[in-house]
């Protein structure tokens, strides 16, 4: 039976393209509902708080009924927007998400797209999500939507620079532009997060990773103190969620790229490879969790002066260690 399945799609590549296209967007849909509920359920614990509780056990389908609700909203759009992108902002936001999971290797062979440039075409689909905020932002035709783009805009390019300086660190270090490949050095060489210069950049990546995906201090923009909600504030129902989604998401792929790039991926005793994966990934989103309830929040002259003043010429040094250093 499996054998049958297996050359039905060897022999229809397109529909088998399709298929794991479907899976993966699926995944991304589904995951943000699992990251949600724990972080309620830390933030509780954290500030001594009870979290959801009331719809299922234990609250298990808090999400699932806000992911309803949303459904079900009536969906608004400002009167003065500018309807073209408008509409279009938080769905590139979504399919650039469900893009950078097509080459994520969960385990040996678990990888919906194996290319031996994956690095660099995460570093390319990423950017898309900083320009689905900025047409947000902008065609909303509200100024605390504008304030929060350009803010946000600020912030994520701001800091992509030195997150990708710290993943060429690893490249170069590796020799290898391949996730497969980077997480296959790792079980032949050892994890990279023990080798001096990667430890270095695992901390400017982690650092970085806290500012792309919004988590405190680095959550200013949609500082709802500030601006309402920042970029998304004349977004509802779906469109929302959809962003919303995007969000939780990334939460879910940055730490599985970083578990990729510095901790082995699938590499571990015992356990399955798969097993490994999510388990680095949990621990990681858990320490993202933890902090988002600890820090205050910074002020953006704050936020922009450390990227450009201490991460970026930091990362620099350290990809030249890492060239170094490197595989000869």
């Amino acid at each position: 039976m499996i054998e049958a399945i297996t050359q039905f799609f060897t022999q229809h590549p397109l529909l088998w393209a399709f298929v794991k296209a479907v899976v993966l967007a699926s995944f991304t849909l589904v995951i943000p509902l699992a990251v949600i509920y724990v972080e309620r359920k830390i933030a509780g614990f954290i500030q001594s708080r009870l979290g959801p509780l009331h719809v299922g056990p234990q609250g298990t389908f808090q999400t699932a009924a806000d992911a309803l609700k949303l459904l079900l909203k009536e969906d608004i759009v400002p009167e003065g927007a500018d309807k073209r992108f408008f509409y279009l902002a938080p769905y590139i936001a979504f399919v650039s998400t469900v893009l950078c999971f097509m080459v994520l290797p969960f385990a040996p062979g678990w990888v919906a797209l194996e290319m031996n440039v994956a690095v660099l075409f995460i570093i390319g689909v990423s950017l898309f999500n900083v320009v689905s905020i900025l047409m947000a932002g902008w065609s909303s035709n509200n100024k605390y939507s504008l304030l929060g783009g350009l803010r946000a805009v600020a912030q994520l390019l701001s800091y992509e620079i030195p997150m990708v300086l710290s993943v060429l660190a690893v490249v170069f270090y590796t020799g290898s532009l391949s996730l497969t490949g980077i997480i296959e050095y790792q079980v032949k060489h050892g994890w990279n997060i023990w080798h001096p210069p990667i430890m270095i950049a695992a901390l400017i990546y982690f650092i970085c990773a806290l500012a792309e995906i919004n988590r405190t201090p680095f959550d200013l923009p949609e500082a709802e103190s500030e601006l309402v909600s920042g970029f998304n504030t004349e977004y509802s129902g779906m469109r929302f969620a959809f962003f919303f989604a995007s969000e939780f998401a990334n939460n879910f792929f940055i730490t599985a790229f970083a578990a990729a790039l510095f901790f082995g991926g699938w590499d571990g005793p015992v356990l399955p490879p798969i097993v490994w994966t999510f388990l680095k990934v949990f621990v990681m989103i858990f320490v993202f969790m933890w902090l988002r309830w600890t820090p205050p929040r910074l002020r953006i002259d704050q936020i922009l002066r450390f990227a450009w003043q201490l991460l970026v010429p930091v990362s620099l040094a350290n990809l030249l260690f890492a060239i170094a250093l490197g595989v000869r």
